[in-house]
């Protein structure tokens, strides 16, 4: 039954305007270019009417836009042939979603939809930007990996929030996801980073509102939360945090407060959450069965809010069930019956760009589009959500109050996301390539004595070359070594560049340095007489005898949860 036949023509979902093409197999706005282009109220898209009467087949109507008087005339959709049954919509059009944001707004740039400017102006007046300066990327996308920072803040904005978070609170980093995409975007990692995290905030210069530039003193020893909002710190402070502490430069950010997970959780028709046991907190008031239930709006805020019903009652248990719940609104994005309704599509983009500020990098639909759809190649399956590695803080004493990093193992996962190591099983054919880059270090090794190499710094803190020099002739026997000063460019990564003929040498040198196979670029030329293997130390060498190479897998005993599966909370 039509909204006409019901008496409810004024009510029809402004998002139905999308009307499927049996043609493409993609939805189009479909408008009258000969109408009125007026645009429309916030939020609200021009009308579908469906033309009425009994009997035979239905057809579809779409007005174009409308002034006071109703004027326009209708514009049909592409009939399907008699005797034919309609083709189901392309596999295409099923975009995949990045995370629970950006990644539901590339249906608004649709091609060949004259409509979609409207929508697109209507997004991008939603969206709030924040200039960042040099602390994040001026590109949306990139050829290598990309680092985005979701923060998630506890400012109380919005209906209904008062009793949450910290009154009179400027918005502190509460949550904060660092979500890591692989270069070859075969994997991702989303790094949950503790609020009470004991850390060092770096010097942070901030964008005023006069168009001035104040620097926010540094400090050290502070909750990680207080890299936002303290002391007019803005969330370029919270990118530069997160680079000093993981040694992982930000691209972008995208910030979101409480309404976020009201909205969107309500945008999606509610997100699938499952609890070992019956929960009743007075506190956030959340009351849940034990098994499965879908929540949405205030409930979802309650669930990902608590602290009491879960674990030990610490933050790093929420931290669990925020996974959990952000796994399971990704998998409800991906579903069929999301990515298959124009109606939860719009209301989806809308909630979400309501809902975030983002940097100026992507501070446009276009901009965010365009990134979601990079970030988009990744297989849900290959998304592992997993958490810094931290212990109690020994200067808390008894009562445990803040946590600091895990010595051993942080740096482990830090080097892990830094080099692109999966934290799951990747497709074989995925991993061919690093198969083939590993197979660089199989073979026999040459005497230290007979190790040729000239080292070079470039981009390690400087004095590097020359203490790596000393390091390898005092202590490991590389006599036939030499400083060659600075690089001619800076490099993220540390490479050892050697011919053909030096293959035995190269492995020996990457076995005393602890250089990962992808550190190593060989040449196709023999070397001639004396001439030196070269070694270049980037930022990311730590000092003479600290390996560089990553771990193979996680270390043992770190939380995480894969996007792909469902949890119950405990």
């Amino acid at each position: 039954m039509d909204a006409q036949s019901r008496g409810r023509a004024e009510e029809v979902d402004p998002a139905d305007q999308w009307v499927l093409n049996p043609q493409t197999g993609n939805y189009e706005l479909r408008l009258n270019p000969s109408g009125p282009q007026s645009s429309p109220s916030a939020g609200t898209p021009p009308r579908r009417t469906t033309a009425p009467g009994r009997g035979g087949p239905s057809r579809r109507d779409v007005p174009g836009q409308r002034d006071n008087r109703r004027a326009g005339n209708a514009q049909e959709a592409p009939p399907t042939a008699p005797g034919r049954r309609k083709r189901k919509p392309k596999a295409s059009r099923k975009k995949k979603v990045l995370m629970w944001t950006g990644g539901v707004l590339g249906f608004v740039l649709i091609a060949g939809s004259t409509g979609a400017y409207l929508l697109y102006q209507h997004f991008n007046n939603n969206l709030n930007t924040v200039d960042v300066g040099d602390a994040g990327s001026k590109h949306a996308t990139s050829d290598g990996p990309v680092n985005i920072l979701i923060i998630g803040t506890d400012k109380r904005t919005g209906k209904g929030n008062e009793g949450y978070g910290d009154k009179g609170s400027e918005g502190h980093a509460d949550t904060n996801i660092l979500f890591h995409v692989s270069k070859d975007r075969s994997n991702a990692t989303a790094l949950s980073i503790p609020r009470d995290l004991v850390t060092n905030i770096p010097e942070c210069p901030t964008k005023q509102k006069d168009g001035t530039t104040k620097t926010v003193r540094s400090e050290a020893n502070v909750r990680f939360n207080t890299s936002l909002g303290q002391d007019g710190r803005d969330p370029g402070c919270t990118m530069r945090t997160v680079k000093a502490l993981t040694g992982l430069s930000v691209d972008h950010f995208m910030m979101a407060d409480f309404n976020a997970v009201k909205e969107l959780s309500t945008a999606v028709g509610g997100v699938q959450v499952c609890l070992t046991k019956p929960v009743n907190d007075p506190k956030s008031h959340l009351k849940l069965p034990a098994g499965k239930s879908t929540i949405k709006g205030e409930q979802a805020l309650a669930f990902v809010r608590t602290r009491h019903s879960f674990g030990n009652e610490s933050d790093l248990d929420r931290i669990k069930q925020q996974q959990q719940f952000l796994s399971s609104m990704m998998r409800k994005m991906k579903s069929d019956s999301t990515l298959s309704s124009p109606t939860k599509m719009y209301g989806l983009a809308n909630a979400a760009t309501k809902a975030l500020t983002v940097d100026s990098g992507i501070g446009s639909i276009k901009k965010l589009t365009s990134l979601a759809q990079d970030l988009s190649k990744v297989d849900l399956k290959n998304v592992t959500f997993a958490t810094v590695p931290v212990i109690d803080n020994p200067a808390d004493g008894k009562v445990h109050k803040t946590v600091v990093i895990d010595p051993v193992k942080a740096p482990q996962v830090f080097s892990m996301m830094r080099s692109d190591v999966s934290f799951t099983e990747v497709k074989k054919k995925e991993s061919e390539a690093k198969d083939a880059q590993a197979a660089l270090l199989k073979g026999t090794r040459a005497q230290a004595s007979a190790v040729r190499v000239q080292v070079l710094n470039g981009g390690a803190v400087a004095g590097s070359a020359s203490q790596t020099l000393l390091w390898l002739q005092n202590t490991k026997g590389v006599l036939k070594s030499d400083n060659g000063g600075n690089a001619p460019a800076k490099l993220a990564n540390t490479t050892l560049a050697y011919a053909p003929n030096q293959a035995d040498q190269a492995r020996k040198l990457a076995d005393l340095m602890g250089l990962p196979a992808s550190a190593l670029k060989p040449g196709t030329q023999d070397a001639v007489g004396r001439t030196p293997m070269v070694l270049t130390l980037g930022a990311d060498f730590k000092g003479a005898g600290i390996p560089i190479a990553a771990p193979a897998k996680a270390p043992e005993g770190i939380q995480k949860v894969e996007a792909d599966k469902s949890v119950c909370a405990k």
